[in-house]
This record gives C-alpha cells, sequence and structure tokens, in this order.
C-alpha cells in the first residue's frame, strides 16, 4: 500500500489520467477511489489538486469520445456489446436511452454518478445525433464536476483518509484478504443475477427468424410488436413488416387490446432479447397463450434478408414470383405509414 502512495505522489498527473481513461473506456479499475485518496494527499500538500483536476477531465473526454465516435459510426451494435456485460443488460440499455432522450446534453453529468449507464451514455449520445460540440462541452462540465466531487471528498476527509491508508498499510495480508472477499461478494452477485437471467429466459419460448419470415410468406404473419423505447428506435429505426411499437414499460398498459387468437413476436435490439423476454412475460402472464420472442432480433432479421437477396442475385431470380418475394421481405428499413400504438 504504502508504495501504491509512493506511486501516486510521484506520478499523479500520469497515474490519475490512466486509471481515469481506462475507467472510462469501460475496464473495472477503481478511478473515484483513486480521486478520493488523491484528494486526501493533495489536502497535505504533497501532490497538486489542479493536476489531479487536469488529469481527470481530459481523461474523460478522451475516454467518452472514444465511445462517442463508436456509437455515431455503430449506433445500436455498440450499446449491445457493452449492456451485454452489464448486470441488467435490459435495464442498462432503456435506462440509457431514456436518460439521453429526456435530459439531452445535460445527462451526460447525471450518468457519471450511475453504475451500468456511466459507459453507455456517451456512445448513446452518439446514437441519437448528438452534434460534437455540444458532446463536448457537456462532457467536460460532466468531467469537471464528478472529478471535483470526488477530489473534493478527499480534501474534506483528508485526515481520516490518512488514518485508513496508515491502517492498510500495516494491516498487509489481512486487507488483502478482506479486499478478496469483498471482490468474491460481488462476483458472487454477478454470477447469481445472470443465472437468474438465463432462468428467464429459459422460460419464454422464440421463434427463428427463418420461421417468422416462413410465416409471412404463407399469409400467416404473426403481429410483431417493437418492444424498444422512443430514443431505440430513433437511434435504430429499422422495423418488422407490420409491427406495432409498444415500449416495454408500456406493455402491459395495451396487453388487453392485443388479438389473444393471433400468434404474437415481440422483438428488440438488446443483448440475448432480454427485452423481448421480459414482454412475453407480462404477456403471458395476462393471458395471452401465443407470445414468443423473435431470436436474434433486428439484427438476425436484417442478415436473413440480405442473405435471401443475395442469394436470389445468385439465381438471377429479379422476376415474377422472386421478385414479389423480395418485395415482402426486403432489408428492414425505416417505415413510412407504421403502424404504432397511441
Amino acid at each position: 500500500m504504502r508504495a501504491l502512495i509512493d506511486l501516486l505522489v510521484q506520478h499523479d498527473f500520469l497515474l490519475v489520467f490512466l486509471v481515469t481513461l481506462a475507467a472510462r473506456i469501460g475496464a473495472p479499475v477503481p478511478a473515484a477511489p483513486l480521486l478520493v485518496v488523491a484528494g486526501g494527499l493533495a489536502a497535505g500538500g504533497r501532490i497538486s489538486a489542479l493536476s489531479l483536476v487536469t488529469a481527470a477531465v481530459l481523461a474523460n473526454v478522451i475516454g467518452d469520445a472514444i465511445w462517442f465516435i463508436a456509437g455515431r459510426s455503430y449506433g445500436h451494435r455498440v450499446l449491445r456489446l457493452l449492456c451485454r456485460v452489464s448486470l441488467s443488460p435490459d435495464v442498462c440499455v432503456r435506462q440509457s436511452e431514456s436518460l439521453i432522450a429526456r435530459w439531452g446534453g445535460s445527462s451526460l453529468l447525471a450518468a457519471k454518478f450511475l453504475p451500468g449507464i456511466s459507459v453507455v451514455a456517451a456512445p448513446m449520445a452518439g446514437a441519437l445525433g448528438m452534434g460534437w460540440r455540444r458532446f463536448i462541452a457537456y462532457d467536460a462540465i460532466a468531467g469537471l464536476v464528478w472529478s471535483l466531487c470526488f477530489l473534493g471528498l478527499g480534501l474534506v476527509f483528508s485526515n481520516q483518509i490518512q488514518d485508513v491508508l496508515d491502517a492498510l498499510s500495516n494491516a498487509g495480508m489481512v486487507a488483502l484478504a478482506a479486499l478478496g472477499v469483498v471482490l468474491a461478494l460481488l462476483v458472487g452477485n454477478r454470477w447469481w443475477r445472470r443465472r437468474r437471467m438465463a432462468r428467464l429466459q429459459g422460460e419464454v419460448e422464440r421463434i427463428s427468424v427463418e420461421d417468422a419470415a416462413a410465416l409471412i410468406d404463407q399469409d400467416m404473419a404473426p403481429l410483431f410488436i417493437d418492444v424498444r423505447s422512443d430514443a431505440g428506435r430513433a437511434a435504430d429505426p429499422r422495423t418488422l413488416p407490420g409491427a406495432l411499437n409498444i415500449p416495454l414499460p408500456r406493455l402491459a398498459e395495451y396487453a388487453d387490446q392485443l388479438p389473444g387468437d393471433r400468434l404474437l413476436v415481440l422483438y428488440c435490439n438488446c443483448p440475448n432479447e432480454i427485452s423481448a423476454v421480459n414482454g412475453a412475460h407480462q404477456l403471458i402472464a395476462r393471458g395471452h397463450p401465443r407470445v414468443l420472442a423473435l431470436d436474434g432480433g433486428l439484427d438476425g432479421w436484417d442478415a436473413l434478408q440480405r442473405r435471401r437477396i443475395r442469394d436470389r442475385g445468385d439465381r438471377g431470380d429479379h422476376g415474377g414470383q422472386g421478385g414479389q418475394e423480395g418485395r415482402k421481405n426486403d432489408p428492414v428499413e425505416p417505415p413510412s405509414p407504421h403502424p404504432a400504438v397511441p
């Protein structure tokens, strides 16, 4: 522990910058506790508070800008990747979407203090089309507030922090063992929640994109329900034929208005189709007997339709029945007269 403190004193700017940058990119490193400790050392005059703030803000802006660019370039696919490793992928996607849509640039400040959403906010802002200047301005302010909060804690409680650091330095292996127990509890909690999510997914039947397309071809099309939020559809405006837009939080509200004698297929563009699975659970609980989740979601459907177009091109099938099929099942694109539940 003493060696780590000495390292922080000798390389305050570099260490705070690298750890904060790693945290903003998504690495599980303790950036906030490091700033608190650094604030305590700054109170004693051992390191420069201005240097710490500069390093932290710069790392915040650079790290978030990387994800912002990824969000602008790849949209919802980046969010799926980030939320896949979240404790609650469904909540991760929906909360980040609603936060950005409701609060705009100021949401970047709130997201700094929300576990599970902090890293997702920047790519979501990019996917929703926020401008560069606005993003940089808001993110710099958010990074400054975040840095000052944790450095301020260190400055205010500098004496107590020094006592804790001294105790940890003297405790040696006991401190390491305590840290190991805490990490084991965190990993165990994550494993348990993943297991619960896996059981939830196993209780809902799924339909493949191939089978769903075959039903459409046979004029037995199911009723597709897009359970993404409005912000999610704005970030990824693709849809399925004749789909209804009912965000997951409002699905129970409209459950009684859905036809009970028709196959309902719910879809989203989230990790493991967890939003569609949750929605299917809600409808089944309210008495709808024929509810499935679309396996693969929007990406799976899009990939299938592109394969169909490529296969028809290889066969030279451009007219007749094949051409009609192509118009029926072209790759998903933004709809014009898209039906939506009010």
